[in-house]
């Protein structure tokens, strides 16, 4: 089974910055997509960032040209770059990924999440 797990969130004022790593681990596996979503409280989880392995991305419209999403292939990483960050980006933020794993009954697909992180923007 692949888990991911996230890290980086915090608390931050209007127009700071922070940084959110996702890693993920387990045997034999593949990473097709990576992506960020947020949850607010009282709102369903969005998705606000994606990244193919072959590096084509897509973002929320909310937060183009202020969050950057990354993603190091070899080290099954990604990141989330989060600057100019809003109050009414305060969520939680997970991790999703998607790919292929090897096991009994050979190559399946899967999708796991991490278990989130907060990140709240207040002054």
């Amino acid at each position: 089974q692949v888990q991911l797990v996230e890290s980086g969130g915090g608390l931050v004022q209007p127009g700071g910055s922070l940084t959110l790593s996702c890693i993920a681990s387990g045997t034999m596996f593949t990473l097709s997509v990576m992506a960020w979503y947020r949850q607010a409280p009282g709102n369903q989880r969005e998705l606000v960032a994606t990244m193919t392995s072959g590096g084509t991305t897509n973002y929320l419209d909310s937060v183009k040209g202020r969050f950057t999403i990354s993603r190091d292939n070899d080290k099954n990483t990604a990141s989330l770059q989060m600057d100019g960050l809003k109050p009414e980006d305060t969520a939680v933020y997970y991790c999703n990924a998607g790919g292929r794993q090897f096991g009994r009954d050979g190559w399946r697909d899967f999708g796991t999440w991490g278990q989130g992180t907060q990140v709240t923007v207040s002054s």
